[in-house]
């Protein structure tokens, strides 16, 4: 099937269909941007059966208006599509051939998604293809697998309800720091995160680049995100009760919460060290990315001087320690089994370049992370559509909710690790900031209803 697939659809044509199916996709990350062409990289056959084929397929588009980015899309071949598999096709055949086949994304295939099982299993190079495995790891051949449901910048495969495999969607040319995090985090022995069993990469270019990781699957977990709006929900149902009154109060979840993250941030200075940095590299940073945003939105213009003042304030403060840190925390990062917080998905900010998200920098980043997470869970519930009184009262609820969490996950961090973050108050805050200039970009272009929820923390922020 395999050298059919050549024939039927050689690299041009594949590249073509890609024009039109990429943009449509959940992990492709420059929707608003046209395609102005889809290059193959590399197109590694993983089958070859009778009316069944599967490549892997990495492919570099380029734009009219940005630079060009490279994304991985294994294919599944098949010349009967089983109805399952229909919203992921790619191509179908026009009827003009006998030995047509349909093109799908192959991570919504069983069968394709036990070729890559039986792979890690195996271990060895595959074509250009490389997969590892962590040193006494055992992967058991013939795991079947389920692609979850939710649809995130990469997709995660669950192989025999024991492991989780993460295919990275859109590829940086070298090697991803959720690996290079877990890697060091599992010298240390962290057990505040799941342990990385194995990781595929391949030369692109001349640069050795990761493509997949293999970690235990964190079964009977839930993630912080659907918890605490479990616990804002329930708290502005229950008028006449405060947030510590509810019987789902998150409280307790985000104190022990905190204490995970400095568990983390610990293991991280041990196995990778730390260093300082002037502030006023901080600052500049934070300045020119507001820069970038109020360029952007229009909304932000009203903010800018008390933002510039803030950030001048940071730039102030001499030198400050900096380490490796998560550098994209919030609720939906973390996840809650039967026995502690995990922390995941350490690949940073997507939005910013590999070498950046490298970069060292203070643990405060990942508190505000933290801390404007728990104030979007609190705050999107509230609508703008209710009456001015009933809105008013749910947003006070809401805050009081933010409040009482936020501090008790300081709480959590700072019993942990000696360390308060919020004895680091201008700091702490132009993180918050700048975190909440992030949300306003990502909005405006994604979820223009919830842009008011970042706009109003920089009001906030900016006004205490």
């Amino acid at each position: 099937m395999t050298e059919q697939n050549d024939v039927l659809y050689p690299d041009a044509d594949l590249e073509a269909r890609l024009v039109q199916w990429l943009p449509h996709q959940r992990w492709f990350a420059a929707k608003g941007h046209t395609i102005t062409g889809v290059r193959v990289l590399l197109r590694q056959p993983l089958a070859e059966e009778p009316g069944f084929g599967a490549d892997h397929l990495l492919v570099a588009v380029t734009f009219d208006s940005t630079p060009e980015q490279i994304y991985q899309v294994p294919l599944g071949y098949r010349a009967h599509l089983p109805e399952d598999l229909a919203p992921w096709t790619v191509a179908a055949p026009d009827g003009t051939a006998a030995d047509a086949v349909f093109v799908y994304d192959g991570l919504r295939d069983q069968e394709v998604i036990g070729l890559y099982a039986n792979s890690l299993a195996r271990g060895g190079t595959r074509g250009a293809i490389e997969l590892h495995t962590v040193p006494g790891t055992q992967i058991e051949p013939g795991m079947r697998g389920r692609t979850l449901s939710a649809e995130q910048s990469n997709t995660s495969v669950v192989l025999g309800e024991q492991l989780l495999l993460k295919m990275f969607r859109r590829i940086t040319l070298g090697i991803n720091p959720d690996v290079e995090l877990h890697l060091a985090l599992a010298e240390v022995g962290s057990r505040s995160v799941a342990p990385i069993r194995a990781w595929i990469e391949a030369d692109i270019d001349g640069v050795r680049t990761t493509l997949a990781m293999v970690q235990d699957f964190a079964a009977n977990s839930a993630d912080g995100w659907s918890m605490a709006l479990g616990s804002v929900r329930d708290l502005l149902i229950e008028g006449d009760l405060r947030a510590d009154e509810i019987g789902t109060d998150f409280a307790g979840e985000a104190h022990r919460m905190g204490a995970a993250v400095a568990e983390v941030h610990a293991h991280l200075l041990e196995g990778l060290g730390a260093s300082e940095r002037p502030a006023s590299d901080l600052a500049a940073g934070m300045v020119r990315r507001l820069d970038a945003a109020a360029a952007e939105v229009d909304e932000l213009a009203a903010f800018v001087p008390d933002m510039r003042a803030l950030f001048e304030e940071v730039a102030a403060l001499g030198s400050v320690a900096v380490q490796r840190v998560h550098g994209d925390l919030h609720l939906g990062q973390v996840l809650r089994t039967p026995e502690r917080w995990l922390l995941i998905d350490f690949e940073g900010e997507p939005a910013k370049s590999l070498t950046e998200r490298r970069h060292f920098d203070t643990p405060l980043r990942d508190v505000a992370g933290m801390l404007r997470s728990f104030d979007y869970a609190a705050h999107h519930s509230v609508r703008e559509r209710e009456s001015e009184g009933v809105a008013t009262q749910r947003e006070f609820r809401a805050g009081e909710w933010a409040q009482r969490n936020s501090a008790a996950f300081c709480d959590g961090y700072a019993a942990a690790s000696g360390f308060d973050p919020r004895d680091f108050g201008a700091l702490l805050r132009a993180y918050e900031v700048d975190k909440a200039v992030y949300e306003v970009v990502y909005e405006s272009r994604n979820r223009p209803s919830w842009l008011r929820l970042p706009l109003n923390a920089i009001r906030r922020l900016t006004r205490l």
